[in-house]
């Protein structure tokens, strides 16, 4: 347990005995760390527990504060409590904390972030599972990200984590996929021959089906349309991994549906909902009560003329992931699947697994913006922006953070001129630049005469200045166990954007090497040390580049 968790738990135990409050109550009596400037002034730590109490004691804040400050017995790490209207509770911490602050972060590195105490899960994260029937669009990097980044977070924490990739490779989708291929090979071997309206219209057939007849010949149009649905399946599908690498996304798992459909998985589930009760017959078809669990409508699970449907698909493909030993579900979907997700509640009720977690990632619309106006995108007349490009136009690092750095239920804006550029402007280049820039001060510090060493000893020499640092850094603890609650990914890039800025202001403000004051140097360097490495983590977890130089 680190030194502030000590601080945490005593204020904690205090504020339950005196109150006489339960030890399971859900009142967040916490010390929250005070980072930014203007607050960092009022001390180190405040609490808002005395707000918290006054409804409940039906005191006010103002004396319930300092009741606590009178009679709370503080460890000696605190120097000073205070109140602060109009119930904040500030507490200033001593040297001592921030100097062992600086040996726990260094004796543990990266570990000292993980959790303290942890019941580690096998979460099962299933996310992109685009049809393979074109190539992926603008908005499919979104979930793409948020997916990628909550595995590495939830890995790093302590938990087994399977990213999953669903692929939807049976049913009519295919079928038309397989039909516009054909149709399109037709017309290039000058067969005068028209696209339904249904069928996909996109440019990337064209060029699918030029590369079928140079694999086959012009006599290919002469096999069935079975065939071309399992041609274009395939190079869509082989597209698609490799856009993905490129974005640097790796999935533990490629699952298909097809498999459920070859096997009894299918048949099996819909007979034991149909055992339970959840299924009934009407006009020759097989509908699973949905409305039981808060659907709009009951859902077809079997077609009158026994094809069976996507949602037959969905109850056998959650009872695999928990046959494959899934203890936490997280899915990933587009903003136009909220009907889905009520589903899929239900789906997990029905089967008997009340007290499996299923969280439900909705993520909103992706559009761009170039030279000021916007880009315009039609999936129906082949207009697609795809993924591919965003990647080959601004790069692997510039599109993830750009994708991730937004709420994922708040609409995301792709600004291609800021992607495209190479200034401080640039997120992505400002904090890849603060990891460079620390890098060549540390090298920079072996390169002077005398040559500035610095180890663990040099701590004693730190002052407020750094003090603000460690904080900070500190933080990714909370943020880390936060990304873990709360599935918001997009707080690891506002922080290591945030943890930037601190840096670059601290470099601005204070003479890191100066060998007139070797000690407040090598303090200095070290404090660099542990920025670096927490700043070069936060970009891993972003699966993002730690260059060395810019």
């Amino acid at each position: 347990m680190y030194i502030l968790e000590q601080i945490q738990n005593s204020f904690a135990n205090f504020i339950k005995t005196k109150f006489n409050l339960p030890h399971d109550i859900q009142l967040p009596i916490n010390l929250e760390l005070n980072i930014d400037r203007p607050r960092a002034q009022f001390g180190d730590l405040n609490s808002n527990v005395a707000m918290l109490l006054a409804k409940q004691l039906k005191q006010s804040p103002q004396a319930i504060a300092q009741l606590i400050i009178a009679e709370y017995q503080a460890p000696n790490e605190i120097e000073k409590i205070e109140f602060v209207a109009p119930g904040f509770i500030n507490i200033t911490l001593n040297k001592t904390v921030f100097v062992k602050l600086i040996h726990e972060i260094e004796q543990l590195k990266t570990g000292f972030f993980k959790p303290s105490h942890l019941k580690a899960q096998q979460y099962s994260i299933e996310f992109v599972s685009v049809n393979p029937t074109g190539p992926m669009h603008l908005g499919h990097g979104r979930g793409a990200i948020i997916g990628d980044v909550l595995g590495n977070v939830l890995k790093f924490n302590g938990h087994q984590v399977t990213k999953e990739f669903y692929i939807n490779d049976a049913g009519n989708q295919i079928n038309k996929l397989g039909l516009s291929l054909k149709i399109r090979c037709q017309q290039i071997l000058g067969i005068n021959i028209e696209l339904p309206e249904a069928a996909y219209h996109g440019e990337y057939l064209r060029e699918l089906a030029q590369s079928c007849i140079a694999d086959y010949g012009p006599t290919v149009i002469e096999k069935p349309d079975s065939f071309f649905a399992y041609y274009g399946k395939e190079k869509l599908l082989d597209a698609i991994k490799h856009t993905l690498r490129d974005y640097g996304v790796e999935f533990d798992v490629w699952f298909s549906e097809k498999t459920l459909h070859d096997s009894q998985a299918i048949t099996q589930v819909l007979a034991q909902l149909k055992l339970n009760n959840y299924t009934y017959e009407k006009d020759q078809a097989t509908w699973f009560k949905s409305t039981d669990f808060g659907d709009d409508k009951d859902r077809v699970v079997c077609k009158s003329d026994g094809e069976l449907t996507y949602v037959a698909a969905d109850i056998a493909y959650l009872k695999n992931k928990v046959d494959r030993g899934a203890e936490h579900l997280i899915m990933v979907l587009g903003q136009d699947h909220h009907s889905y997700a009520t589903r899929l509640q239900g789906l997990k009720q029905a089967l008997g697994l009340t007290d499996l977690p299923l969280d439900i990632i909705i993520y909103q619309l992706v559009s761009m913006q170039a030279s000021g106006e916007a880009v315009r995108m039609s999936k129906r007349a082949g207009n697609i922006v795809t993924l591919c490009g965003v990647i080959e136009t601004v790069g692997k690092d510039v599109a993830r953070f750009f994708y991730l750095n937004r709420k994922a239920d708040s609409q995301l804006e792709f600004n291609l001129d800021l992607a495209l550029s190479k200034t401080e402007d640039n997120p992505v280049y400002y904090i890849q630049y603060a990891l460079v820039r620390i890098r060549s001060i540390l090298r920079k510090a072996q390169t002077l005469t005398p040559v500035i060493n610095f180890d663990l000893s040099n701590a004693e020499y730190i002052s407020e200045p750094e003090y603000l640092v460690l904080k900070k850094i500190l933080q990714l603890k909370n943020i880390l166990a936060a990304i873990e609650h709360t599935q918001h990914t997009h707080l690891l890039a506002h922080y290591s954007l945030e943890l930037a800025k601190l840096f670059h202001a601290y470099y601005g403000q204070h003479k890191v090497l100066d060998p007139e004051q070797p000690e407040i140097s090598g303090a200095r360097l070290l404090v660099l040390e542990q920025l670096e490495n927490t700043l070069e983590l936060t970009l891993k977890l972003m699966s993002l580049d730690t260059p060395e130089s810019m």
